[in-house]
């Protein structure tokens, strides 16, 4: 009997087990792009539409459902709630988790400090966005309610500015968008990453965005730059200006905008004080790197590092050795830690459900068309209340005419419902009129009553005839628009965060003190090769490896911090130096310089100046016969800038560039043979790097300078100084057959 019974149970085992393993490991063929197109799109696009990107009005759908929650259960003007709250009323409209939920709320608080202007006025610990280890408290133990700045999103909330469409379980209506009253799109930060793209709004100040605003109104060709002067982040720091990336920024939408840290020096303690670090990094990011680099031996100036971040701000101490010099240390930290940081744009927002890339113009052009028809569909909302008050308040009069007449009508109608149609024939007024006469209390059937209502009427009528005449005009609807931007500047407005500083203030300086400095010898091709080659190399050397058709145009003696300053055929020069060149041999062709330094297409070298101190002259000579002299200190800068643009005038054709230390004699040549001793004390000079000079040689029509040599003293003798001009400009002379005899004479007795 027990035989049986197990055999029932495997038997029933076996029939579950087959159930259970029914079809499985079967595999469906589907082809991918129908997988694609049924599974993975649906998704993408409800991440794109629905959770990542923002819109227009500034706020992504998670941010908008917090707030109107908000809004809805009294938070703009009454006493703070606790989180939990908020959050469980969210649900009603939000229904991604409380977690998610209460995470977009610390985002928009004040505490948190991640916006320049917050929309939620918070009370407990909710986190710092500059640090990654201060996380908020559980929402139990935080309060919050709506800041002040949020009455400019919702004041028109309720009066048909903007759609309502029912939420996801349609019990309750939520809005498309916010009627917000400012740009705010471009004054707090938006940054999310969806399937396939990503958003990325840095914040710009609000008294300049409104400004701005105002003048696009006045001027739809106004210069942007003039009243945007560039990002506000609320962590503040240094901005590095870059004219180029800004407007780049402006047009598309795409760029980098460089933020580094700011800091102050305690001399009395020897330390560093860190208070402002770039929005796109944490003290906590800053200190690793920082250990990193001092356990790799890259940094010894700093004796000890600590996060002394209160209930004051931020605050990173970085104690410095004895003997270093603060400026220098946090040039190097710029450069090798996210104490200076990149935030990338990327103005990706999502207009009429469809995501796109604009620059900063065409934001505004979207935003100040949504503030017309928000401010077009107010009037026309306020414009039909007033009419049906008017309607009410006509029928009323006609009630004053005879108010017994209204009283007996209704103490004689023998039926309540009747009450209504009797008055619509007696007065002559129709049934919204007659319910409302209805309606009214015994106590107000008075001509005191009747006569102080009726005088609203001729108020009324011209309230409507405004109004309707601003529907009409687009002038007036801006004219709105500019003096609501206004009151927003003068309640909402605050001074920039960040400091825009320009970029030779802001580069670090040039020259690493821990470079090593040693003898190098430097040759430089005419087809932009170049070597650098210690002294033992070059003695073990044989000749010199040319590529084919090219020739050495420099050769000197330097060091190993030398800098080099390679002159184009753009007008530019491209700064480096010999240290970050690697030393090489003779036998091989060395670096190809408009490769290694980025030139530009089409872009030559023509010239390298050597130097260690800038002293000494730049000297140029064009083939018009202009000469400019330039100070070699007017190409020094503070900073490591790899191009300096305009490095000496490009309206004329270079026939020859040469550096010297001091005044010296140069033997000029044209192209018909006439020869020019000209001494360069004689050119004066210029501080500007692209000066025109000063015409030095005289030249018939069609003639050019061809040459420029440094002159050997007695070269022309013995009429040498047939070829010295008394004054400038000058033809110079043509050589004599003596002059070219004594010379070649004087060639054989040496």
């Amino acid at each position: 009997m027990a035989k049986a019974k197990k055999e029932r149970e495997a038997r029933h085992a076996g029939e579950l087990g087959s159930a259970v393993i029914e079809n499985a490991g079967v595999m469906l063929e589907q082809p991918i792009v129908e997988t694609l197109e049924k599974n993975y799109m649906p998704y993408a696009m409800s991440v794109i539409i629905s959770r990542a990107i923002p819109e227009i009005d500034g706020f992504k759908p998670a941010h908008r459902k917090l707030l109107y929650t908000m809004y809805k259960i009294g938070l703009l003007t009454g006493a703070r709630t606790k989180s939990s709250n908020i959050v469980g009323e969210t649900m009603k409209l939000n229904p991604h988790g409380d977690q998610a939920i209460y995470d977009t709320m610390v985002r928009l608080s004040r505490g948190y400090e991640a916006l320049l202007h917050p929309y939620v006025d918070s009370k407990g610990n909710f986190g710092k966005a500059y640090s990654r280890d201060m996380m908020c408290a559980a929402p139990r133990y935080t309060e919050a309610k709506l800041a002040p700045i949020a009455a400019e999103l919702f004041e028109e909330i309720d009066r048909d500015t903007v759609d309502m469409v029912d939420n996801y379980d349609g019990r309750m209506k939520e809005p498309v968008l916010l009627p917000v009253k400012f740009p705010s799109v471009l004054v707090n930060s938006n940054v999310g990453i969806a399937v396939g793209m990503a958003s990325s709004i840095c914040p710009f100040n609000l008294s300049e965005v409104c400004a701005t605003a105002i003048e696009l109104l006045k001027n739809p060709s106004h210069d942007i730059s003039l009243t945007l002067g560039g990002p506000d982040f609320p962590g503040g720091g240094s901005i590095i200006y870059d004219k180029e990336g800004f407007e780049r920024i402006y047009r598309t939408g795409r760029g980098g905008v460089s933020v580094r840290s700011r800091y102050t020096y305690d001399r009395a303690n020897n330390c560093i004080e860190i208070t402002e670090i770039p929005p796109s990094t944490t003290v906590e990011a800053i200190m690793d790197k920082v250990v990193d680099l001092i356990k790799q031996g890259k940094i010894r100036e700093i004796s000890d590092m600590r996060d002394e971040t209160d209930l004051k701000g931020l605050k990173l101490t970085i104690d410095c050795k004895r003997g270093v010099d603060p400026d220098k240390l946090m040039q190097k930290l710029f450069r090798l830690t996210p104490a200076q940081d990149t935030f990338s744009c990327n103005f990706n927002i999502l207009i009429g459900g469809v995501p796109k890339v604009m620059g900063v113009r065409e934001i505004f052009e979207e935003w100040l068309a949504f503030r017309q028809e928000c401010v077009t569909r107010r009037i026309g909302f306020d414009l039909a209340r007033k009419k049906e008050k008017l309607h009410l308040l006509l029928g009323l009069r006609k009630i004053l005419l005879d108010i017994d007449k209204a009283v007996k009508i209704v103490r004689e109608t023998a039926q309540e419902t009747q009450v209504v149609p009797n008055l619509m024939i007696g007065f002559g007024i129709d049934e919204v009129q007659a319910e409302y006469v209805a309606n009214i209390q015994l106590r107000h059937l008075n001509r005191e009553f009747i006569l102080r209502r009726t005088e609203e009427v001729d108020a009324l009528q011209e309230e409507i005839a405004g109004m309707e005449e601003t529907l009409q005009s687009k002038k007036k609807i801006q004219a709105i628009i500019i003096s609501e931007l206004r009151g927003i500047v003068k309640k909402y407005g605050q001074p920039r965060r960040s400091l825009i500083i320009e970029p030779d203030e802001s580069e670090e300086a040039g020259g690493d003190d821990e470079t090593p400095d040693y003898p190098v010898h430097v040759f430089f091709t005419e087809q932009g090769y170049f070597k650098k080659i210690t002294p033992q190399s070059l003695r073990m050397s044989g000749e010199q490896a040319l590529k084919e058709g090219d020739a050495l145009c420099l050769t000197c003696e330097a060091t190993n911090r030398s800098d080099l300053l390679f002159f184009t055929s753009a007008a530019q020069v491209y700064k480096s130096a010999c240290s970050e060149f690697d030393g090489t041999k003779a036998s091989v062709l060395g670096d190809y310089i408009p490769a290694r330094l980025g030139f530009s297409e089409g872009e030559a070298p023509l010239y390298l100046a050597v130097t260690a101190d800038y002293a000494g002259y730049m000297l140029f000579f064009f083939e018009n016969g202009r000469a400019a002299k330039v100070p070699l200190s007017a190409y020094q800068t503070k900073t490591r800038r790899r191009k300096l643009l305009g490095a000496f005038c490009g309206k004329f054709p270079v026939a020859a560039i040469y550096c010297v230390r001091e005044d010296g004699e140069f033997l000029l040549t044209t192209s018909k043979g006439r020869k020019l001793i000209l001494n360069t004390a004689l050119i004066p000079e210029k501080t500007t790097k692209t000066t025109q000079g000063v015409t030095v040689l005289t030249l018939p029509r069609g003639g050019k300078l061809v040459s420029v040599q440094p002159y050997e003293a007695g070269s022309l003798l013995p009429a040498e100084h047939r070829y010295r001009p008394k004054s400038l400009p000058a033809s110079g002379a043509l050589p004599r057959a003596q002059d070219v005899g004594q010379t070649t004479l004087e060639s054989q007795e040496d």
